[in-house]
């Protein structure tokens, strides 16, 4: 029978937060794949696990995948650990995952630390609906990407996690401040450990105070995402540029008929029907529809 993967979180910070589950499937593992081996032992150790470890990660993580997968077909139980956290979050577990899937390996994930929902339960921001965008793309490597990203995170409704390294959080700040504008965030540094803060701010407040004051740990950024109603006003007064004529016509250019246009018109201008009727035929001098709210 074929072996299984155990996705074993670990812990952020405070060594506390391993489960018991974890420590014996550690311990169980025929073998242990480590984003770190030299990181991973100070956990083994302050455990007192023996179990052999290999090296798992990015840039081995396709070449070494296979190689987990035949272990597995073999009958081996491997435990996948990453530095911190849980496996496959953004990390090279993914393609494990991937992987093993492919070829009916069975995984199981053992529920443990994630700094991405540690931060957002603490933020005090809304936590029903969320989106977990890990690490921007690096500005000199990949700028366009960066630029893509933040683009469509500028409308994004549910409230946004973010990762980010203590000497490269000034300049995300700054980026993300010029596509959003100023937002409510949290950003939350040293997660689990002695120094854990949570800090309530804006983008403004915290370009500010970082102007005089250097980043230190690593950081979880958590901003409130963009009110529905705050796009629609955005849609309504773009639109007010628009003649009522040629907004129609961009509705029926689409195939709608007069009705329907009409309907559409009305909702983008948050007006009635009525009041487009009415300016669409004449009702009102091209003086008072200029001024208007329609």
């Amino acid at each position: 029978m074929a072996g299984i993967l155990y996705l074993c979180a670990t812990p952020i910070g405070n060594l506390e937060d391993i489960t018991y589950r974890v420590v014996r499937t550690l311990e169980e593992a025929d073998l242990i794949a480590a984003e770190d081996t030299r990181h991973s032992i100070k956990l083994l150790n302050h455990l007192g696990i023996k179990t052999p470890m290999t090296s798992y990660h990015e840039y081995n993580k396709i070449d070494k995948a296979k190689y987990l997968v035949e272990k597995l077909k073999e009958g081996t139980n491997i435990a996948l650990i990453t530095d911190a956290g849980t496996p496959g979050i953004s990390d090279p577990g993914e393609e494990l995952v991937r992987q093993c899937h492919e070829a009916d390996i069975p995984v199981t994930s053992l529920p443990g630390p994630a700094a991405c929902i540690t931060a957002l339960t603490m933020s005090g921001l809304p936590t029903r609906r969320f989106c977990f965008e890990a690490f921007l793309p690096a500005e000199k490597s990949d700028k366009k990407e960066r630029q893509r990203i933040l683009e469509e995170l500028k409308n994004e409704t549910r409230t946004i996690i973010l990762y980010e390294a203590p000497h490269h959080l000034k300049r995300t700040l700054a980026d993300l401040f010029e596509a959003m504008g100023d937002r409510d965030i949290t950003i939350c540094r040293e997660l689990t450990k002695k120094f854990e803060s949570a800090w309530r701010t804006t983008f403004k407040e915290a370009l500010a105070v970082y102007e005089t004051e250097e980043p230190k740990g690593e950081c979880v950024i958590v901003i409130r995402g963009r009110s529905v109603q705050e796009m629609e006003e955005e849609a309504r007064q773009s639109w007010e540029a628009v003649s009522l004529e040629e907004h129609m016509e961009h509705y029926m250019s689409q195939g709608m008929d007069k009705k329907e246009a009409m309907k559409a018109v009305a909702k983008d201008r948050g007006v009635s029907k009525r009041d487009v009727y009415q300016g669409l035929h004449g009702n009102k001098n091209r003086s008072e529809l200029s001024g208007s709210r329609i």
